[in-house]
C-alpha cells in the first residue's frame, strides 16, 4: 500500500467536495435525481449547471462546457457509478418507489457475499446508480 507523501500540496485535499456528472439530456436528469431520487436543488448557477445537497456532498448536472468540450458519452455506455447508502430496510423500500416511477432496476435487492444489501438500476443518461446498506457478513464455519 502506497503511503501519500506529506509534504505533496495534495496531501491536503480529506474529502470529495462535488461530484459533477456531465450529462447528455439536461431535463430527463433534472426530473429523475429531483423528483425520482428525491434530492432538493441547492443552487443553479446557470440552466446547464444544477447543484443538489446530498448529506455533505454536492453532486452536480452540468453539460460539458468551458473546460470540458468532451462529447458526451455514447448512449448504452455508462460514464460513472454513484453509491448511495441507506438502511438495511430501505434499500427494498428504494426499489419499490423506483418501480413505481417506471425505472427498471439492473439487479433487484440482493445480499452480497462482502456485507452489502444492494440495488443497481441506471439514470436517464444511462449512469449505473446503486443504493446499498451494510448487512452482516454470514459467519462460514
Amino acid at each position: 500500500m502506497s503511503v501519500a507523501d506529506p509534504s505533496s500540496p495534495f496531501s491536503s485535499i480529506k474529502a470529495i467536495d462535488y461530484t459533477v456528472i456531465l450529462v447528455r439530456d439536461m431535463d430527463a436528469m433534472r426530473d429523475f435525481y429531483g423528483r425520482i431520487m428525491g434530492f432538493a436543488v441547492d443552487r443553479v448557477l446557470a440552466p446547464n449547471w444544477i447543484e443538489y445537497r446530498v448529506g455533505g456532498n454536492i453532486l452536480t448536472l452540468a453539460r460539458p462546457s468551458r473546460v470540458a468540450g468532451d462529447k458526451p458519452t455514447p448512449p448504452g455506455s455508462a460514464s460513472l457509478q454513484l453509491a448511495f447508502k441507506v438502511s438495511v430496510a430501505d434499500v427494498d423500500r428504494c426499489a419499490a418507489e423506483l418501480v413505481r416511477n417506471g425505472i427498471t432496476l439492473v439487479e433487484p435487492p440482493t445480499d452480497q457475499s462482502f456485507g452489502h444489501r444492494t440495488l443497481f438500476f441506471r439514470d436517464p443518461d444511462g449512469n449505473l446508480v446503486e443504493i446499498y446498506a451494510d448487512i452482516e457478513r454470514p459467519v462460514v464455519a
